[in-house]
């Protein structure tokens, strides 16, 4: 099966053609530096690593960039309240927001370009904005026309007449010829304070909208083949995107759009009034593992909505764990004798692994047809029917599904000299038969976030998930 995804502008699975065959160019929007980042952003951000790693899994050269939203409204009013400079402000967050990537794996884009020190290319985007007649000056600020752009609402199916002033069109205090207008670049007023920008079209700082079109053109050039976000950045932000873009190019702006649906947490909307917005940091300091909201951001399909609970994340320890149990238990083959059915097995898993996530990124599919081999080769295992040839075989696979996954790499285990020591007391008092005490150490050893595993090579210590 070729790869296909499911093309917000068109409203349909389209198979996947890059521009330049074998390279993607992918432009993903990135978080606003204003606060830390909440489960619902990595939701998205999620997703989006699982289209990267699997374009990489099929072979492709991803350049990905992701934005950050250093300057707009709330990063200046956030800095202003705290007496300090928009840098220092926001810094705090950005680094926050990288050690969470770290956190869950998440792969590392190319490209991470900030809106302060991209000012220049949105100025000579919103300049022949205005040369060609797309956009006009009102009292210091410009807006973009909308209606001088005919295609208008091509990505959210929303007719321009139809739009009312409202939730997603602003009404503001700018002056502007139409409700539905949006600016390209706000004038200096003195809410901004010290943040501001002298420039040839005027004394200011961007609008939102600018950023995105003029830094991911400047990576990516004027016509690339993926941009993806949430469903809320798609209208007005993406519309407007395109229209900006295109309007200055003359050319189509991108040929795919993949949006994720929300995330919602226990049946629930995120909302301060609910107190259920949590960062992962939130929800790392209720003691979970951060491989376990990795599996659980993941193993939904991008555009389901997410139930995100505390249950689906002990569903997600369970189910890596039995990964990681799946992948020791390999190591203990000792069988000489090759089972053919092993290769036919791992023919199967590869073939319907990739056919699933082929089609749209059906990751729940993909993950189901993991467990399948899983429970298939363990029985093999217990019926004694593999060798240890099969055995690396198999792990070789499930290695290469997890550049897919992520989730299967184990952390460097390194025990302090109190961890060594409880591991001793416990290994005298097993061989003096004082069980009892056993215990009691074993569970010490928990609280320290450790399990301990008798094995005939001896006890072995894992870090609890």
């Amino acid at each position: 099966m070729a790869l296909r995804f499911f093309n917000t502008l068109t409203r349909e699975k389209e198979e996947f053609a890059p521009i330049v065959p074998g390279k993607v160019g992918m432009y993903t929007c990135g978080p606003t530096i204003y606060d830390y980042a909440h489960i619902g952003n990595f939701r998205t951000y999620m997703f989006e690593d699982l289209l990267r790693r699997y374009l990489e899994y099929k072979g492709f050269k991803v350049t990905q960039v992701m934005n950050i939203t250093d300057v707009d409204d709330k990063t200046i009013a956030g800095s202003r309240a705290k007496k300090i400079s928009i840098s220092e402000y926001t810094k705090e967050f950005k680094d926050a927001f990288f050690e969470d990537l770290d956190a869950l794996n998440i792969e590392r884009a190319e490209f991470y370009p900030e809106a302060t020190t991209h000012i220049k290319e949105m100025v000579d985007l919103v300049k022949k904005l205005l040369d060609k007649g797309f956009a006009y000056r009102s009292n210091g600020d410009i807006y973009f026309k909308l209606s001088s752009f005919k295609d208008y609402g091509k990505l959210s199916k929303m007719r321009l007449e139809n739009l009312k002033v409202g939730a997603r069109v602003a009404s503001d205090e700018y002056e502007k010829e139409e409700a539905s207008d949006f600016a390209l670049w706000k004038g200096w007023d003195q809410k901004d304070g010290d943040v501001f920008w002298e420039t040839e079209i005027g004394k200011g700082r961007p609008g939102w909208h600018i950023e995105c079109s003029a830094m991911s053109m400047k990576y990516l050039g004027e016509h690339f083949d993926i941009h993806t976000g949430g469903i809320d950045n798609m209208f007005p932000h993406h519309e407007n995107e395109i229209a900006q873009s295109e309007s200055a190019t003359g050319k189509k702006f991108v040929n795919y759009w993949l949006h994720s649906l929300h995330l919602i947490v226990e049946g629930k909307k995120m909302s301060k009034s609910l107190g259920n917005i949590y960062t992962l940091r939130d929800i790392l300091e209720k003691g979970y593992n951060p491989k376990m909201v990795r599996y659980v951001l993941l193993s939904t399909h991008y555009r389901q909505q997410l139930n995100f609970t505390f249950q689906g994340l002990e569903a997600a320890k369970n189910a890596i764990q039995r990964l990681f149990d799946f992948l020791d238990n390999l190591k203990t083959v000792k069988g000489e004798k090759d089972n053919p059915e092993v290769f036919n097995l791992l023919q199967k898993a590869k073939s319907k692994f990739e056919d699933a996530l082929n089609d749209d990124l059906n990751i729940s599919e993909g993950l189901g047809v993991i467990f399948d081999l899983v429970r298939d080769v363990n029985k093999l295992i217990d019926d004694e029917k593999i060798s240890k040839s099969d055995a690396l075989k198999v792990e070789k696979q499930m290695r290469s599904f997890d550049k897919v996954l992520g989730v299967l790499e184990k952390e460097k285990l390194v025990l302090d000299e109190k961890l060594k020591e409880l591991v001793e007391q416990r290994e005298q008092a097993r061989k003096e038969k004082d069980w009892d005490k056993a215990d009691k150490i074993r569970l010490e050893i928990e609280k320290l976030g450790m399990t301990i595993e008798d094995t005939p090579e001896g006890p072995k210590v894992k870090k609890k998930l």
